[in-house]
């Protein structure tokens, strides 16, 4: 028996995504807040994600110490890796969250500034508004691709006009997102010490929490093209 178009075209990406916590969200699957939270690492990956930030404001606010405001929350994200690792727990987010506060640790202390604590941050978001916009350049809009591996219908993703516009349009909305974030925090960056603790402040409401509300949203976008209104009225 010959395989489907969709089923030749599985690639690790799509075996890779289907085992991350984004297969959390498949779209022929109705939209739950845990799942979600699952994709987000669940409350573990939340506290990890969201400590260090809280931690480093809260310092800075206390001691406007560089040194002490980018070590402690440092520390505190290897002893979640520790932790991940001496209980046997899933430790690619652990590890991806201590990479990226050593780094923004490492360019605070080596250059002595506070702000350039959220440096590391800027690239980020820089780079993915660059691969998102190639995506869109080349009409394989980053959704689209995201969701037509979990479906396992890659090919439906390209051909079919609903699909097409829902995966467009979520992902200018994950554009929009990553771009909100360097319009908002550049400035308050360019502000230098004065405007670190907004600066830290609006990173926390911008981060996690936003990226939870969009994710949602393009989750809605996506199943209203994914289900048939029979799949979705035995489901609601």
């Amino acid at each position: 028996m010959t395989d489907t178009p969709e089923e030749q075209e599985r690639s690790p990406l799509a075996e890779a995504l289907q085992q991350s916590k984004l297969g959390q969200l498949s779209p022929d699957q109705k939209p739950t807040g845990q799942a979600v939270l699952s994709a987000m690492g669940g409350v573990r990956g939340l506290v990890e994600s969201l400590t260090p930030g809280f931690l480093f404001l809260l310092l800075y606010t206390i001691t406007r110490d560089v040194w002490i405001s980018v070590l402690v929350p440092l520390g505190l994200s290897l002893l979640f890796v520790a932790i991940r690792v001496i209980t046997k727990g899933q430790s690619m987010l652990a590890f991806a969250g201590l990479i990226g506060v050593g780094l923004s640790a490492a360019t605070a202390l080596l250059t002595g500034r506070a702000e350039n604590n959220f440096l590391w941050g800027f690239i980020v978001n820089g780079v993915l508004i660059v691969v998102i916009l190639i995506t869109l350049a080349v009409r394989r809009p980053l959704v689209s691709l995201i969701a037509g591996a979990l479906t396992e219908k890659p090919h439906a993703w390209r051909t079919e006009a609903a699909k097409r516009r829902v995966g467009f349009w979520a992902t200018v909305l994950l554009l929009a997102t990553f771009a909100a974030r360097l319009a908002v925090q550049v400035p308050l960056y360019l502000m230098g010490e004065s405007g670190v603790q907004a600066l830290a402040a609006t990173k926390l409401l911008m981060g996690t929490p936003l990226y939870a509300g969009v994710l949602w949203v393009v989750w809605l976008m996506v199943r209203s093209v994914s289900v048939d209104p029979g799949a979705k009225s035995k489901v609601s």
